[in-house]
């Protein structure tokens, strides 16, 4: 990535990290298929997703949709 992002982005992932996630791996082409994670900022999970297609991968605009809801409902609590 030429810019800073200001957040982290995972390249160059290792099989036996892939493995560590619970990543699904393509034999064939020798490559982990997408894996996205929304986290909290102590580092909890919140949200992933595993895709091996386009289909299923996060859309930032959803994705903003569903922070802005989380956060609404943890304001209610």
């Amino acid at each position: 990535m030429a810019a800073d992002l200001g957040f982290p982005l995972a390249w160059g992932v290792t099989r036996e990290q892939g493995d560590a996630i619970g990543a699904w791996w393509e034999e064939q082409r020798n490559h982990i298929q997408p894996s996205e994670f929304l986290l909290s900022r102590s580092g909890k999970v919140m949200l992933s997703t595993y895709s091996n297609s386009p289909v299923g991968r996060m859309d930032p605009a959803e994705v903003l949709t569903l922070i802005k809801f989380l956060i609404k409902m943890r304001n209610k609590a």
